[in-house]
């Protein structure tokens, strides 16, 4: 990890900012990638700047603007010189049930999840070929069984597992890409499962009978990366084992 430049999308907060800190500590550059959590993106940018001299910075960027991407690459490359891992972990989650699915959330959830992924790794290709690098998408568990009331997201996240796949066919063999999908590790921050009976009812289904740490997704982002030289067009679930027992 010693000196890869890594960036995150969505790495300001919760589980992008404990990728962004596993790395860290592994010795990579961080670019935190963030839209509009630009004080917790400077927080976490001048803790790891005080743990190591200039071995962070921040890209700001709206995902849903196409003609932002290639900007941030090459922001990212004028910068430190090259490009060795891309992880879309940037992501919109809300409901949208059938009923109340519109062309709005269609673009917020669609756009975020699926086209932005697409487009960033178009934009990277050229760097991550030139350095032997990585892609590694945040995807999620309900893609095999989705969530009720969840149908957009399902489908975005869907369509994130299957280009992860493709991506992988079609960028080898310079570049691996893979996946982690998460199951049940840190609570939205809406009112989505804000129930007390309804969470515990979730953690019951996981077979560890507890909810994960975003350090287990970052952990699995660093073996995909540092320890994985033979894993392409894979996805991961880290989820306690609630994948197989919903």
């Amino acid at each position: 990890m010693q000196g890869k430049v890594v960036l995150v999308t969505g790495g300001a907060k919760r589980v992008g900012a404990a990728i962004c800190r596993r790395l860290h500590a592994q010795g990579a550059v961080i670019v935190i990638h963030y839209r509009s959590s630009m004080e917790e993106a400077r927080a976490l940018q001048h803790e790891l700047n005080q743990k190591r001299a200039d071995s962070a910075s921040l890209v700001q960027a709206d995902l849903l603007d196409t003609s932002l991407l290639p900007d941030l690459i090459e922001k990212t490359v004028t910068r430190h010189d090259r490009l060795d891992v891309l992880i879309n972990n940037a992501s919109s989650f809300f409901a949208t049930p059938l009923s109340a699915c519109t062309t709005d959330a269609w673009d917020d959830l669609i756009g975020s999840n699926l086209m932005a992924p697409l487009f960033l790794t178009q934009a990277a290709e050229p760097y991550l070929k030139a350095q032997r690098g990585c892609v590694i998408n945040i995807v999620d568990i309900h893609t095999e069984r989705p969530l009720k009331n969840f149908v957009i997201y399902n489908a975005a996240k869907g369509g994130l597992q299957a280009l992860t796949k493709s991506l992988a066919l079609e960028m080898a063999p310079d570049v691996r890409v893979n996946g982690v999908s998460p199951g049940p590790i840190m609570w939205p921050e809406n009112s989505t499962w804000s129930d007390t009976e309804q969470r515990e009812k979730i953690i019951q289904g996981t077979l560890l009978k507890r909810t994960g740490e975003p350090d287990d997704i970052a952990k699995t982002v660093q073996f995909l990366i540092d320890d994985a030289p033979y894993i392409t067009g894979q996805i991961i679930a880290v989820d306690g084992g609630r994948s197989i027992h919903l």
